[in-house]
C-alpha cells in the first residue's frame, strides 16, 4: 500500500516543484550534481530521490538538461513513467517519429521499449522519473547521433 501511494503522489510532487518555480519560489527539490556518467550528450543534472529496493521498487528521480542535452538509445526492463516539469524536449522510440513534449506531458515507456528523450536546442528540460527496478536497471545502447537529433530538431 505504502509503495502504491507513494508512485501516486510522484506526479502531484512533481507539478508542485513546477509551479514552484514558476512563481519565483525555491523548487521543491534541489538541482542535482552534474552528470559525469558516458552515456548522454551535454549538461544532465540528476537529483536521486529514491534507489529502488527490496520494500520500495521503483528508482525516483529528477532530472534537469541543459539545451541540447540528450540521454543515449537506452530500455528500461520494467518500463518508465516521466512527467515533465519545466521547458521543452523530445520523446523518441525507436522506429517512431520523435514527439515533442513540454511541461505537463506525462510519457510512459512500455518495459523493454528502445528510446532516447533529451531537451531541444534552444530549451532547458525537467522531468521526474519513476522507474520501476524489478526487472532490473537501465540498459544502455547506442549514443543518440547528430544526424538523428538534428532530424528531430528540424521537424
Amino acid at each position: 500500500m505504502k509503495l502504491t501511494a507513494k508512485i501516486m503522489m510522484a506526479p502531484a510532487m512533481a507539478l508542485s516543484t513546477a509551479a514552484s518555480a514558476a512563481h519565483g519560489q525555491p523548487a521543491l527539490f534541489p538541482k542535482g550534481e552534474l552528470s559525469t556518467t558516458r552515456n548522454h550528450t551535454g549538461d544532465i543534472w540528476l537529483k536521486e530521490l529514491n534507489v529502488g529496493d527490496d520494500v520500495f521498487d521503483p528508482s525516483i528521480a529528477v532530472a534537469d538538461y541543459g539545451p541540447g542535452a540528450k540521454l543515449d538509445w537506452h530500455v528500461h526492463p520494467g518500463g518508465q513513467v516521466l512527467v515533465i516539469t519545466q521547458g521543452t524536449g523530445y520523446y523518441q522510440e525507436k522506429g517512431k517519429p520523435a514527439r515533442l513534449v513540454h511541461k505537463g506531458d506525462v510519457i510512459k515507456s512500455a518495459p523493454g521499449v528502445e528510446h532516447w528523450h533529451g531537451a531541444t536546442p534552444s530549451s532547458d528540460f525537467s522531468y521526474f522519473a519513476v522507474t520501476p527496478t524489478q526487472k532490473g536497471k537501465t540498459l544502455w545502447l547506442k549514443p543518440v547521433t547528430p544526424a538523428e537529433y538534428d532530424h528531430v530538431a528540424a521537424q
